[in-house]
């Protein structure tokens, strides 16, 4: 990019930055959330800076950007959210004595999301996903026996919460499709 595009993009950036962040801001739940969307909205803007017309126009079109990172957001939001309803039904269901303990089942899924987000994701993969740990250690970028060390850690951990809510498990109810065996 030469100098006269770089400068633009360095002015439209810190004339409409401040518009774009409160529209975020106002339609995301979180901060974080919102920053994204702001970030993910210029990026947009430095990738197609040729579309980007000039004075008012461009917080116009950076407001139109923004109102469609902001539908795929919540798009993305709402598929994570079912999903991890999913996940906490599934969970229940390898750890809970019987299907029918709505409170046992709000509980586990409570837990689970308690757990740090590597122990969540290794135990989704398996419970979810139904990877086996080299399938997992390709998707995560790690060796075989750092998955092998990493779940078995996140197991534990997950049973000693479990236990400590008084949520007993038995060694057949550990995450592990029953198609599979890690």
């Amino acid at each position: 990019m030469d100098n006269a595009r770089l400068a633009r993009f360095e002015a439209v950036y810190r004339e409409t930055y401040g518009q774009i962040r409160a529209y975020a801001a106002r339609r995301c739940d979180s901060p974080q959330d919102a920053a994204d969307v702001v970030a993910e909205t210029f990026t947009v803007a430095w990738r197609r800076m040729d579309e980007l017309p000039p004075g008012e126009e461009a917080t116009l079109w950076l407001y139109g950007v923004a109102r469609k990172v902001l539908a795929n957001h919540h798009r993305s939001e709402a598929r994570r959210q079912a999903r991890s309803v999913e996940l906490d039904a599934k969970m229940a269901d390898l750890y809970a004595d019987s299907p029918d303990s709505g409170g046992e089942l709000k509980a586990i899924a409570q837990i689970f999301r308690t757990l740090p987000d590597d122990d969540r994701e290794l135990l989704s993969l398996v419970a979810w996903e139904g990877l086996d740990r080299q399938e997992i250690a390709t998707a995560m970028g790690l060796s075989r026996n750092a998955v092998r060390v990493r779940l078995h850690r996140a197991r534990r951990r997950f049973s000693r919460a479990l236990t400590e809510a008084g949520i007993h498990s038995t060694p057949k109810s550990r995450p592990v499709p029953a198609e599979r065996s890690l």
